[in-house]
C-alpha cells in the first residue's frame, strides 16, 4: 500500500460547529473523537489530514449554519433566494467569538494545534505532525468602512479573507445558489472592495475567490497583485452550478501561479447538480483531474467545505481521506503530482501571497 501524503485543506466551517454564538447549541469538543460533524483532532489523525482553513462564516440571524431556504422550481431550474445582507455590528461580533475560539484551542491543545501565520510555520507543523490551522473569513460582513476591524484582525492572525459569501455586502456580490447557473450573474466589486483587494494584499492577507460572482473576480484580478485563489470550488465545465469557475476563470489562475481547492459538497461535483443523490469521491477526483488537465496540477488543492456542505458518501468525514487519495490515484495524480494536490500546492501559493 503507497504511503499518502498528508492533506491540507482549504476550507471548513468546524468553527461555528464548535462555537455555535446561541448558548443553548450543544458544544463538542475539538480534542475528543465525536459522531457529530466532519472534523475533530483524533479523526484527522486517522484521516491524514495536517491541517486547513479554519473559516469564521456568519448565519444570516435565526438560520443553523448554512441551512438554506427552500428551493423554487422555476422553468426547470432551482431557484434559492438570496439571504439578504448581515449586519456589521452582529457579523464582527460572531467573528470575534470564533476567532477567540480557535485561539482558545490553540491554548488548550498542548502543542498539538498551532495557529500558522506563515508558510515557513505550516512548512514546520506538517513536517512535524502538528495539526496546523489559518485563521480566514468566509465573508467581509464584519469588516467595516474604515476598515479597522480588518486592521485589528489582521493583527491578530487572519491570513485569509473571502470577501463574500452566497449574498451582498459593502464590498462586493455573492453568486446565488441557483443550478444550473452561471457566476456572471451579479454585479462586480464595489469601490470599497477595490480598496478592501489592496488593502489586503498589502497586508499580506490572501484573498478568497470562492462565492465571488464573475464580474468581481476579474474585478479582483484587476486590482490584486497576488496570485488568485479559490479556496472551495469546482469546474463549471463538469458541474454548471455558479459556485464553480469557468475555464477563462481557471486560465486566469493558472496564468497568475494561484489554485483552485476543490470542494466536496455533493451538489458543486455532480453533473445533474443533485445534492441528495449517492456520490463518490471519484466527482471529487474528476474535478482535479479537469483542472489539472486545464492549467496544470500544480494550480489544484482541496478546499473540502468539511462541516458546511454535503459530502459524498463513501468519504463521509475526514476519516475518509485516504479514499479520495485512491481515487486521485486512479485519475493519474501519483508521487510529486499527489503531493502538490494534497498539500505542496496550498504551501506555495501562501508563501507567494504571504511573502514568507
Amino acid at each position: 500500500m503507497p504511503t499518502n501524503p498528508l492533506v491540507f485543506d482549504g476550507h471548513n466551517d468546524t468553527l461555528l460547529d464548535l462555537f455555535p454564538l446561541a448558548p443553548a447549541t450543544p458544544r463538542r469538543t475539538f480534542f475528543e473523537q465525536s459522531e457529530q460533524g466532519h472534523i475533530d483532532l483524533p479523526r484527522a489523525r486517522a484521516g491524514g489530514l495536517g491541517g486547513g482553513f479554519f473559516a469564521m462564516f456568519i448565519p444570516n440571524r435565526f438560520r443553523k449554519g448554512h441551512a438554506r431556504p427552500r428551493p423554487i422550481q422555476v422553468d426547470g431550474r432551482l431557484e434559492y433566494p438570496v439571504p439578504p445582507p448581515v449586519e456589521q455590528p452582529y457579523a464582527l461580533e460572531l467573528s470575534l467569538h470564533m476567532a477567540a475560539g480557535l485561539f482558545r484551542l490553540e491554548q488548550e491543545s498542548a502543542g498539538q494545534l498551532k495557529i500558522v501565520r506563515s508558510a515557513a510555520e505550516l512548512e514546520r507543523c506538517l513536517k512535524g505532525k502538528t495539526f496546523a490551522a489559518i485563521l480566514h473569513a468566509e465573508g467581509a460582513d464584519f469588516i467595516d468602512p474604515g476598515m479597522d476591524a480588518l486592521e485589528v484582525m489582521a493583527q491578530a492572525g487572519l491570513k485569509s479573507l473571502g470577501l463574500v459569501w452566497s449574498r451582498p455586502n459593502l464590498f462586493g456580490a455573492g453568486v446565488p445558489f441557483t443550478f444550473p447557473g452561471s457566476p456572471d450573474n451579479g454585479p462586480g466589486l464595489t469601490r470599497l472592495g477595490m480598496a478592501l483587494v489592496q488593502r489586503c494584499n498589502q497586508l499580506r492577507i490572501m484573498v478568497d475567490l470562492s462565492h465571488l460572482t464573475e464580474k468581481g473576480f476579474w474585478d479582483v484580478e484587476a486590482q490584486s497583485d497576488a496570485p488568485l485563489v479559490a479556496t472551495h470550488s469546482g469546474a463549471h465545465a463538469l458541474c454548471a452550478s455558479p459556485r464553480n469557475l469557468t475555464d477563462k476563470q481557471l486560465d486566469a489562475i493558472g496564468r497568475t501561479g494561484g489554485m483552485v481547492g476543490v470542494n466536496f459538497h455533493k451538489g458543486f461535483l455532480r453533473a445533474d447538480g443533485n445534492e441528495k443523490r449517492k456520490t463518490s469521491v471519484s466527482e471529487i477526483a474528476r474535478h482535479a483531474a479537469y483542472i489539472a488537465e486545464r492549467i496544470g496540477d500544480e494550480h489544484v488543492g482541496l478546499g473540502s467545505d468539511f462541516d458546511g456542505a454535503w459530502m459524498p458518501e463513501d468519504l463521509g468525514d475526514v476519516t475518509g481521506l485516504p479514499r479520495l487519495m485512491d481515487a486521485l490515484r486512479a485519475v493519474g495524480f501519483s508521487g510529486e503530482s499527489l503531493k502538490r494536490v494534497a498539500h505542496g500546492n496550498w504551501v506555495r501559493v501562501l508563501r507567494a501571497t504571504w511573502g514568507a
